[in-house]
Order: C-alpha cells, then sequence, then structure tokens
C-alpha cells in the first residue's frame, strides 16, 4: 500500500503535474503529484458542487511497507556474520551500495537493506575523545534522525543517511538509502530509544558472555592485530561501564536472545572455543512462535545418539524448557558442545520443531552452505541460522496479513 498524504488548495487551472523529487530537511526524498479543476460535479444524486483545487498527493518511493529488524550487540560479538546468514536466507549478495562511498557500512541485497547504527554517531572520533565519552554513550549518537529516518523508510520513503567512516573515524557525506523489502538496522542502540524500538517487527539480542567476548578479543586483537594483552584488557574495562549501562539493558526488550557462554562439559575451561549457546525466544510475540525440541512446552535434556551425530570430546548436549527472562515468558533452546560434521546435522534438524523452513532440510543445507563462516560447528551457526528462516517466515506472514487487509475491509 503506497504512504500518501493528501493536500488541497485554491483552484488555479485544469491540468496535472509531478514535480521532481523533493528532499526535506530530514534528508527525505517525496514526490508530488497536483491536479488542478475550475469545474463542477454532479454527485449520484444530482447535486453539484465546486471543486476548490488543486489537489496535491505525496506519495513515497514504493508500495509497501517495509518490514523492520533489530540486531543489538556489543562490538566484535558476531553481528556480521549474523548479517551473512540472514541476507543468505532471503537470497543474493549483501553488498554496499552500487557506485558510492567504498567505506559504506551499509550493505543491500535482492530484498533487504542492513543500515549500521554506527552511522547516526553525532561525533567524530576526535569529537568523542575531546568530550571524554565513547560511541556506546547515547550523547555520541544522534537518536532524533535515527529515528526519523527509520520511520520514513519503514513508511516507504527515501533517505539521505549519514557515513560514519570506521577507517578515518570522521562523518563523511551521505548517502541514498530506499526503502527496502527488509530493513535490518544493527549496532550498539537498535533498542535504546522507545521511539526507534516501537518501529521494530521483530528484534534480536546477542548476549555473548565476558569470559567468551574476552577470549574472542584476545583470539582476534593478539594473534590478527598484534594487540598486547594488556591493551585488551584496558580496552575491554574502559567500555564495560557504558556497556553495563547503555547496551546490555537492551536485552530486556528483545524478541529473541541469543546468548553464548563457556560450555559446561569442560570443567574450569577457559579456552572460549566449546561454547553453550541458548536461544531464548520470547512467548506471544505476533508473527513468531518458539522453536521446540520434540514436545512443546515440556523440559527435556537430550544428548544425541553418537552413532547418527559425530562429535569428538566433550560430545554434544541439548536443552530445552520453559523459563523467564525479564518477567517475559520465553522458551529456551540450549546447544552445549560442536559438531564434527555438518552433514550430520540434519539428524538434529529432524527433532527440531517450528523451524520455519521450506524444505526438509534446510536448516542442513544453510549450515553446509556457510561451512566456513565462524560458529557453524556450534550453537551460535545453529541459532542464528534458524533465527535467519524464522525473520523468513515473519516477514510472510507480515506482507501476508497486510495483503489481506484491504479484502477484509471489503468485506466490512
Amino acid at each position: 500500500m503506497a504512504v500518501c498524504t493528501v493536500y488541497t488548495t485554491q483552484s488555479l487551472n485544469s491540468t496535472c503535474s509531478i514535480s521532481t523529487p523533493t528532499k526535506t530537511h530530514l534528508g527525505f526524498h517525496q514526490k508530488q503529484v497536483v491536479f488542478y479543476s475550475t469545474g463542477r460535479r454532479t454527485s449520484k444524486r444530482g447535486s453539484s458542487s465546486s471543486i476548490s483545487g488543486p489537489c496535491v498527493i505525496t506519495c513515497s518511493a514504493n508500495d509497501s511497507q517495509t518490514v523492520v529488524i533489530g540486531l543489538a550487540a556489543d562490538s566484535g560479538c558476531g553481528k556480521s556474520t549474523f548479517m551473512r546468514r540472514l541476507t543468505s536466507v532471503f537470497g543474493g549478495a549483501a553488498e554496499p551500495p552500487k557506485g558510492g562511498n567504498p567505506d559504506s557500512n551499509t550493505l543491500i541485497s535482492d530484498m533487504t537493506t542492513v543500515i549500521c547504527l554506527d552511522d547516526y554517531h553525532s561525533l567524530d572520533r576526535t569529537g568523542r575523545k575531546e568530550k571524554g565519552v565513547t560511541a556506546l554513550d547515547p550523547r555520541a549518537n544522534n537518536f532524533d534522525l535515527m529515528y526519523e529516518q527509520v520511520k520514513a523508510l519503514k513508511n516507504g520513503v527515501a533517505v539521505e543517511k549519514p557515513i560514519y567512516n570506521h577507517v578515518s573515524g570522521l562523518l563523511d557525506p551521505p548517502e541514498l538509502i530506499k526503502p527496502p523489502k527488509i530493513l535490518v538496522i544493527e549496532g550498539l542502540h537498535p533498542m535504546f530509544d522507545e521511539r526507534v524500538r516501537d518501529l521494530l517487527d521483530f528484534s534480536i539480542y546477542l548476549d555473548i558472555s565476558n569470559e567468551v567476548k574476552f577470549a574472542w578479543k584476545i583470539q582476534r586483537d593478539m594473534a590478527e592485530r598484534g594487540h598486547s594483552l594488556e591493551s585488551i584488557k584496558a580496552s575491554i574495562e574502559a567500555r564495560k561501564p557504558d556497556f553495563d549501562a547503555y547496551i546490555d539493558p537492551q536485552k530486556q526488550y528483545a524478541d529473541a536472545v541469543i546468548e553464548v557462554l563457556p560450555t559446561q562439559l569442560i570443567p574450569d575451561d577457559n579456552e572460549g572455543k566449546v561454547l553453550r549457546v541458548k536461544l531464548i525466544m520470547k512467548e506471544g510475540v505476533k508473527h513468531f512462535s518458539p522453536v521446540y525440541l520434540f514436545d512443546e512446552g515440556s523440559t527435556i535434556s537430550w544428548i544425541p545418539c553418537g552413532r547418527k551425530l559425530t562429535c569428538s570430546y566433550p560430545g554434544i548436549k541439548f536443552f530445552y524448557g520453559p523459563d523467564a527472562y525479564f518477567g517475559h515468558e520465553v522458551s529456551i533452546l540450549e546447544m552445549d558442545g560442536q559438531f564434527d560434521r555438518l552433514d550430520e546435522l540434519i539428524y538434529v534438524e529432524s527433532h527440531l520443531s517450528n523451524i520455519s523452513t521450506k524444505f526438509y532440510g534446510e536448516v542442513t543445507q544453510q549450515m553446509l552452505k556457510h561451512a566456513d563462516f565462524p560458529g557453524s560447528n556450534n550453537g551460535t551457526g545453529l541459532f542464528q541460522t534458524i533465527v535467519g528462516l524464522k525473520i523468513r517466515d515473519l516477514y510472510e506472514q507480515i506482507t501476508a496479513s497486510k495483503a489481506a487487509a484491504p479484502l477484509e475491509a471489503t468485506k466490512a
């Protein structure tokens, strides 16, 4: 359904004109269709009335409302990998805008556009340093613009979105973003501002425990970037107060949380290579039915058959059951351990229900397709894939309900 605004003004003449796109102060693009008339019209009852025209109709860029997904997580917690898994479910490679800024953070595929909320930093790297704030601090971000532009895209209106350049640390000139079928806003604050939160059709939080986060950063920053152990510890400690104050509380609003914890299968493990991963799914979310293992609502602990699922020490253990999370009823699906052979994942998939697959084995196929992605041998990759399929199902339900609404209105 097109989003239009209609205005009437004093009559001028009998004609029609279409104006060129205009840009508002918030970076929106819109078109106006203007009809002029000086005649009279006769109603079905025979009475006549004058037309005060012209009538100005301002319409959005596309004919359907965009579905908006929010993904929140701290830096280095797997948002990029999750985005690649999600966009793959919808088809097409996710790439930066063609012909645009080579340092753009935006990714566009056939159906999805992924926006990095770092682009709404109100202070560049130097500005944050001068004011003594981190990027996690709300004072370093423009939530008014974030809200207005996400709202515009949701309503089908293109925007000129700012770009935060992670290479230079500067705020680059804006880029044109057209309304996609699915808009994913990912970053530190997608659920921080209540106005933005209310625009989300579904929200996910990636919750990486301090132990695992520390192990990951050591592996990445020491092995790949040459940082010292002391500098890594200092970086984590410097971010922690703002993370605890502004980022972590957002998980209470999420419809689904992927929580990554140290394994319980290896006593006193501190390497972070074997992980225990929880998929926490809120009950009662519209267009979303939680995944379950064997029997919905039951409490189940399952160690898969070793003859059907190859796994070396320490093995694999699953858990499923109801619980409470920040006062909300939730279902929790947990996997501890890792796979040795992804092609055998079909055995686990066959025991899961409500996974929103199009055909038998689709989860396994997606995991095999991205076997080189981080987390593909454990619960992070499995649950990210399942959530991606659930979001596809949610999108299809939302679009189907919107298509049915005009038909229902005609019957009323």
